[in-house]
């Protein structure tokens, strides 16, 4: 069986470049969609081909990850709440 893996890239991109993504070229639908850190400072967008608001420049991510370094970060208290002791 072959192994699967995840091609797509991910950016942490700055909220106050929301306005600035096309959706059309992501795999993220909208900005209803976008998974936010806690602090609503952030953004995570996954593609499988730069977008072109990346590369003209318009938007600059803060970090550009693979999958399993966006797992890592999304498991960091900034982008969820920490489950209580009981």
């Amino acid at each position: 069986m072959p192994i699967r893996t995840n091609l797509f890239t991910y950016a942490i991109i700055p909220i106050a470049d929301l306005s600035k993504i096309n959706f059309n070229e992501i795999v993220t639908t909208s900005a209803d969609t976008i998974r936010k850190n806690l602090a609503e400072t952030q953004f995570i967008i996954k593609y499988s081909v730069t977008p072109v608001f990346i590369t003209d420049g318009s938007v600059t991510p803060d970090s550009v990850l693979n999958h399993a370094e966006c797992l890592e970060l999304v498991a960091t208290d900034t982008w969820v709440e920490p489950i209580p002791n009981p």
